[in-house]
């Protein structure tokens, strides 16, 4: 400030204005005019960090009276006189305060001021939004903990208003499945693999975008093996693939065994990795290829071994059927199986389960041996072999009861595995008697009604029923009446 605006301020702040003949040398202001008043009101402002802000004060009738902006003890203009150096700090059309580039040191009480025998205030309150700044813990943005152990992770964040914090994991849920945990900190308890990855924290506070920083977290752990088939179906002369899935962090060493006997590469036998997939290939299937193998993976916190069985035996047998029957006294059970050799037979088992109120009580099985159809033995092929497909009529049976039943087959290296338990049901006695007419309709010429692919010697085939005019009349009348209803 220049010392004619600095002379000029004291006479306007420290000096009385003395005139001639007033009482005690002093004249009021007051009483030349109208009184000063402020057309502005007081307010709070909000302001983002860096941006410029006003602070109204417009006066009515100010005279010759002195308008001063102070903050706290600090006078920051008088009239038109910059007091305060910041420049920052201007006056706009008339006494409106501008602050430019304003920082979080601004926020405060800005008081407009009428300089008069009886001074007038206006207030202005300023708030200044600060977008959130974050910083994680620990600072390198990455932490290692073995398995088993508990981790803590911590982030802190400033900003005005206070930020929210929240976490999230990068392609993955949080502990318990959730998506998102609100806190300055995450601790994660007893850790396994599954707890590793990226986590993400994130400070919002509604102003600007949120801040987010990344920790990566490892999680170091003996190797942990999954097979993909413990079961693998064969044939000699064909290909077979036994695949390993291995996590392991430091990643593991994979062997593989066969009868406990350690394999190594040769013109058969191809191992190969890919990530986490371990697979070891075997062309020319031999005989003496079938057995049980081992996929053994060690690392320097342990080892893990699984095994699997390579097998010409036929697959387990996946059920075709439907779960009702259609008819009452009887029931069509159909089944597929895969086998590289034709099939040499079939075992079929069933019985009726006796319901009560209390819990089923099984009835008696019934066995039927099935020798295979030459012509009709194998369907198609896919990957693990020939596809066989079959059926077989069991009868009688009870109307309205439950059965179950487990199928079994054999070729030339042996028998499969014993199917699940395949649970089914016939019609009851109270059914309409359209759909018994329906069902004669179509005999035995509907999709579960032939023994496609296999046949029992001792079960003879039910003779074709035909529909005579007296039953398919009344089916003709109800349709008709049906559709006119329609």
């Amino acid at each position: 400030m220049d010392g004619r605006n600095l002379v000029g301020l004291l006479v306007l702040i420290a000096c009385p204005l003395f005139i001639h003949g007033h009482p005690q040398g002093y004249m009021d202001l007051e009483d030349l005019g109208p009184a000063p008043r402020f057309i502005s009101r007081g307010q709070t402002y909000r302001a983002v960090l860096g941006d410029t802000l006003v602070l109204p004060c417009e006066i009515q009738n100010v005279g010759n009276f002195v308008v001063l902006w102070r903050r706290g003890s600090s006078v920051l203009t008088a009239r038109e006189i910059m007091v305060t150096r910041d420049q920052r700090f201007r006056l706009v059309e008339g006494y409106n305060l501008e602050i430019r580039n304003v920082m979080p040191q601004d926020a405060g009480d800005y008081v407009c001021q009428i300089s008069a025998k009886d001074n007038k205030d206006l207030v202005h309150t300023v708030e200044i939004l600060v977008p959130p700044t974050i910083r994680g813990q620990p600072s390198a943005g990455s932490m290692t903990v073995r398995k088993g152990g508990s981790v803590t992770l911590e982030c802190k964040a400033s900003g005005n208003p206070v930020p929210t914090i929240t976490w999230t994991k990068k392609g993955g849920t949080l502990f318990g499945g959730e998506k998102t945990v609100e806190g300055f900190s995450l601790t994660l308890d007893q850790v396994d693999r599954h707890q590793a990855g990226v986590y993400q924290c994130s400070a919002n506070n509604g102003v600007g975008p949120p801040a987010t920083i990344d920790i990566n977290l490892t999680i170091l752990y003996p190797p942990e093996i999954q097979v993909e088939r413990s079961w693998v179906h064969s044939g000699e002369g064909f290909e077979a693939q036994l695949v390993c899935i291995v996590h392991s962090d430091p990643p593991a060493v994979v062997n593989w065994h066969h009868e406990s006997f350690s394999l190594q590469e040769n013109d058969r036998r191809h191992m190969e990795t890919h990530g986490i997939k371990h697979t070891l290939s075997i062309r020319q299937v031999q005989q003496s290829d079938f057995g049980n193998y081992s996929c053994v993976a060690d690392n320097s916190l342990g080892r893990a071994k699984k095994y699997m069985e390579l097998s010409g035996r036929p697959s387990p047998v996946t059920f075709l059927s439907e779960a009702y029957s259609r008819g009452r006294d009887y029931y069509n059970l159909s089944w597929e199986v895969t086998s590289w050799p034709p099939l040499l037979e079939v075992k079929l088992v069933w019985r009726r389960v006796h319901m009560n109120e209390t819990h089923p009580m099984a009835g008696k099985w019934h066995d039927v041996i099935l020798a295979p159809n030459p012509k009709t033995a194998a369907i198609g092929h896919v990957g693990e072999g020939n596809l066989h497909r079959a059926s077989y009529v069991i009868r009688p049976l009870q109307p309205g009861g439950a059965y179950e039943a487990v199928v079994q087959a054999k070729n030339k290296y042996g028998w499969n595995e014993v199917s699940d338990l395949y649970k089914f049901y016939t019609r009851g006695s109270s059914e309409s008697l359209l759909d018994d007419a329906m069902n004669d309709i179509m005999g035995e010429a509907g999709p579960h009604a032939s023994t496609k692919g296999m046949a029992s010697a001792s079960t003879p085939s039910r003779p074709h029923r035909t529909v005579t005019p007296a039953l398919l009349l009344p089916i003709l009348v109800i349709l008709i009446a049906a559709c006119n209803f329609v």
